[in-house]
């Protein structure tokens, strides 16, 4: 009989390392992002790396100082109204970034041109961000403000984000241009959408929910010709109150259009349903 393997879980001590790696690692990205891109051009993009911009824009502060002293704060701030210790981990995220950023400050522009800056500033920022947060840390700032509005206000979390980077980014306007404003919000936008890429991959899967009259020759159809699994959702009809099972099914980017097709041949009344599936782990797939 064949031997399964059993894929073994990495050593408690290494994982941590592993975690605390990420955090330094991440915090380094961010700061070279913010020095190279982001400050040389105004651009700021919400975040208390924002308000160290418009700092140094009004007043010459270094963004570093300025950095450790709203991280340091609201960290304390955090942990006090909040009733919560946010662990070693966020604690070495808030003090490592503002350092690194001191480091890196004599660093020259990679651009001077503020798009570019916004552009590539906001990748910077959001790649640095999703490898911090796969080291289950934070860099602080104004994430744990919003977390204090959110908790005395009612307000949603990602109301009070809003609220908070929008305001940044209005302060930047005001300060130096509605140009740099609106640059800030594009830099803004990047990093969000880069930590979602970062977090969860780039889809390379679609989970495709079929309703339809013929389930069993589509069954068989799927089988037969992308070689992929059929699950039956139990699922009853709005309209007429009778059981019509769902079929879900899971292929790569690659096997869709085939499988869109092949849909449509068997029964060109089929209801489909497409969305992205950013991780399947299993047979035929990636392994867990």
């Amino acid at each position: 009989m064949k031997e399964r393997k059993i894929r073994r879980e990495p050593h408690p001590h290494l994982a941590m390392a592993l975690e605390y790696i990420y955090i330094i690692v991440g915090a380094a990205i961010i700061a070279v992002g913010f020095n190279v891109f982001l400050l040389p051009n105004e651009v700021a993009s919400g975040g208390v790396s924002g308000i160290s911009t418009i700092l140094k824009g009004i007043f010459g502060w270094s963004p570093g100082l300025v950095q450790y002293a709203f991280n340091i704060p609201l960290f304390v701030a955090g942990v006090i109204f909040l009733g919560k210790s946010f662990g070693v981990r966020s604690l070495v995220g808030t003090l490592t970034l503002p350092l690194f950023v001191l480091l890196t400050a004599g660093w020259e522009p990679a651009t001077l041109n503020p798009l570019l800056g916004a552009l590539f500033g906001g990748i910077s920022v959001g790649v640095g961000l999703g490898i911090v947060f796969r080291g289950k840390a934070s860099t602080g700032g104004t994430d744990l403000a919003a977390q204090i509005i959110t908790k005395y206000t009612g307000f949603s979390l990602g109301t009070s984000v809003m609220l908070i980077d929008g305001l940044i980014v209005l302060s930047a306007a005001i300060v130096f241009d509605i140009e740099k404003g609106l640059y800030a919000l594009i830099g803004l936008f990047v990093t969000t959408k880069t930590i979602d890429i970062i977090q969860l991959g780039f889809s390379q899967s679609k989970m495709v929910y079929i309703i339809t009259n013929k389930q069993e020759e589509m069954r068989d159809a799927i089988y037969a010709e992308i070689n992929r699994g059929v699950t039956k959702l139990p699922a009853v009809g709005g309209y007429t109150n009778a059981e019509k099972p769902i079929l879900l099914v899971v292929v790569y980017q690659t096997e869709f259009t085939k499988l869109k097709s092949l849909v449509k041949l068997v029964d060109p009344s089929a209801f489909i349903i497409v969305s992205d599936a950013y991780e399947v782990l299993g047979e035929g797939f990636k392994r867990a």
